[in-house]
């Protein structure tokens, strides 16, 4: 339907930006006088254009033909013709579910900011543009303007941290923005290199052109450097529990479920497939960061006593599993960790949202002042209870059929790989179980919890779609895998025809 407008994925990203101009219009014309009336009118526009957007990339994922490889619904524009730079959008299965996971957790975003009071305009002008530059970095074949999409993102992020977030929001924002900004430096080194040997910046081109040895090696440690950071990876994963802590619900919200997949999603898209030499000799590397991360991170969570900066170090062990199941390079590991990056952006963003709910109603994240909501709250407990269940990896939930997928793929590379994460997976049990048992669990103890309400209208509405995608996606696994497949084993024959080649 859509494949001969090619110009259809280039609107999909760029709508929430015109959402964004439509606010500045209007925040700039109205009268100062009228800030209510600004305010609701933003919070509209935001959700209209988020809404949009979703439509939108369901009906590009309902157009798309995962039998076909390569990219599909490309639009090319000449931009500097001369030294090869093009404007280049295109999406194959390896991208166009991380569009769909975007476009899925920004109407709920904006629904879950009913507590930003200030500058309401400004916020949503922010998620707005931070939306457009997160799908753009899914969709772009181009690498200067990948390299503007994956930094753009930093700026609306940087300053949703820093303007609505915690008391120690400036130190976590300017964290969070040197951590990411240093390492995308070094990327952009290697991204010249690359122009300077290629000839182009054409990322079509550049996936079938044979870098020497010696070159992937420094190329794939500069992109490292940049995507280890965003994912984040053991040791340098410090700047995500402070932005998580000092970010609004819906910025954590956005942060782990769609931000952190920028990392996994350029292994994909740029380390394993044009540098398949290096990344095969740092394998071993990186399977030891990823058990550290899992197993370390997860003996940090257990003894947090705020309940946001727990699930931020989750977050982490977590995408132990998905650095893991990609460097594993066989099926069953990318496809899991493919899985896992979706299934992890639904779920974390419900607990996220669920920190949300009761930091809304107490102002506090300590876990030791909260004990027996059920008693009232119970339908709150029940939902907490589901996501909790699902980031342990309950089977009948999509955090089981990641961990499961990962570990397996592992499993056929090495066995103490497989193990290490078995292990993580118990001490993900260890400490979700306590926290949930500590808040949700016992007698009310803090007189201050006699007044907490449960669940409202919009409270309910928002964590309506999280549930089905939970359960959805823990059930109809090939809703996921039948996306990815030809695109998987697309790289991964790739991915064994160049090693096979530099070995004779």
């Amino acid at each position: 339907m859509f494949g001969e407008f090619e110009a259809f994925l280039s609107i999909l990203t760029f709508v929430p930006a015109l959402g964004a101009l439509v606010i500045a219009i209007f925040r700039f014309t109205a009268r100062s006088e009228d800030q209510s009336l600004i305010d609701r009118n933003s919070r509209w526009v935001a959700w209209l254009a988020t809404m949009v957007t979703l439509g939108m990339s369901v009906l590009l994922l309902a157009n798309f033909d995962a039998e076909a490889t390569g990219f599909q619904f490309v639009h090319e524009v000449t931009w500097l013709e001369q030294i090869g730079l093009g404007y280049r959008m295109g999406v194959d299965g390896l991208s166009i579910l991380f569009v769909v996971l975007t476009a899925f957790l920004m109407p709920i975003c904006i629904m879950a900011s009913g507590a930003i009071k200030t500058r309401v305009a400004d916020y949503m002008i922010a998620f707005l543009l931070l939306e457009t530059m997160v799908i753009g970095v899914f969709c772009a074949l181009d690498l200067v303007l990948f390299y503007i999409f994956f930094e753009g993102g930093l700026i609306p992020m940087f300053i949703i941290i820093g303007v609505w977030g915690g008391q120690n929001r400036v130190y976590a924002a300017f964290k969070f923005f040197l951590y990411t900004l240093l390492g995308s430096v070094l990327m952009l080194v290697a991204m010249i290199v690359m122009f300077l040997q290629a000839g182009t910046t054409d990322v079509t081109v550049l996936l079938e052109t044979e870098f020497a040895r010696n070159a992937q090696m420094w190329m794939w440690l500069a992109f490292f450097a940049s995507f280890a950071v965003k994912m984040p990876m053991w040791p340098v994963h410090t700047w995500l529990p402070d932005a998580h802590v000092q970010a609004p619900t819906a910025g954590s919200v956005i942060l782990a479920g769609v931000l952190l997949k920028l990392g996994g999603y350029g292994f994909l898209r740029f380390s394993l497939p044009m540098f398949p030499e290096a990344s095969d000799y740092f394998a071993p590397m990186v399977f030891v960061l990823s058990i550290i991360a899992i197993i370390y991170t997860s003996l940090v969570a257990f003894r947090q006593t705020d309940i946001k900066k727990l699930i931020a170090y989750s977050s982490v062990a977590h995408m132990g599993f998905v650095t893991m199941g990609l460097f594993a390079m066989n099926e069953t590991g990318v496809q899991g960790a493919i899985f896992q990056m979706i299934s992890h952006g639904v779920i974390s963003g419900a607990l996220f949202l669920c920190v949300g709910v009761i930091y809304d109603r107490m102002h506090t994240r300590e876990i030791a002042f909260y004990g027996g909501l059920v008693h009232r709250m119970p339908v709150f407990a029940a939902i907490f209870g589901l996501f909790a269940m699902a980031n342990v990896g309950l089977p009948g939930t999509s955090g089981f059929v990641g961990e499961i997928m990962t570990m397996v793929g592992a499993f056929q590379v090495s066995w103490w790989i497989a193990t290490g994460a078995a292990v993580g997976v118990i001490l993900s049990a260890m400490y979700m179980l306590t926290v949930y048992r500590d808040v949700v669990f016992g007698e009310i103890t803090n007189p201050k919890l006699e007044t907490i309400t449960d669940l409202n209208r919009m409270e309910w509405l928002i964590f309506i779609p999280l549930i089905i995608g939970t359960l959805l996606l823990g059930v109809f696994s090939t809703l996921i895998t039948d996306v990815t497949a030809t695109a998987v084993d697309h790289l991964l024959s790739n991915y064994d025809a160049a090693l096979a080649a530099s070995a004779q």
